[in-house]
């Protein structure tokens, strides 16, 4: 586990304030079934912040359409995410957690748009609130 505050939330109240699914994947490490999540096909400007701790986590300048069925960002807010060797599943990747409260938020893969980062951060749209600006 990083370093963080995780010692500070009180998992009873969020699996209360959480849907089922959204605890399974912030809280447990689980995955959104493909193509459900409110956020794969939303592209409205604005800011994506952690469910659980309203992190600042990505801005909507930098999600792109990935066709994966999930939401897909080239970039996240500086210092926002930790990153974790993930060796599950029988294969190598980089799991992305919360750097404020260690939620799990996805993986990040370097088959990204090549005209930008290069870089593909695979979202659970259920880890996600959505701050839309003007």
């Amino acid at each position: 586990m990083s370093n963080n505050q995780n010692h500070e939330i009180d998992e009873e109240v969020l699996k209360n304030r959480l849907t089922p699914i959204a605890y399974a994947v912030l809280r447990n490490g689980a995955t959104e079934p493909p193509f459900s999540g409110a956020y794969n096909q939303h592209f409205n400007t604005g800011d994506y912040h952690c469910l659980v701790c309203g992190n600042p986590l990505f801005k909507s300048t930098h999600k792109f359409e990935s066709g994966c069925g999930w939401p897909s960002f080239d970039t996240a807010v500086p210092g926002a995410i930790t990153y974790i060797r993930d060796n599950s599943h029988g294969m190598i990747r980089t799991e992305t957690r919360c750097a404020q409260c260690d939620s799990h938020l996805g993986h990040v893969f370097d088959d990204g748009p090549n005209h930008t980062t290069g870089k593909r951060y695979c979202i659970n749209s259920v880890c996600l609130e959505f701050s839309p600006t003007n």
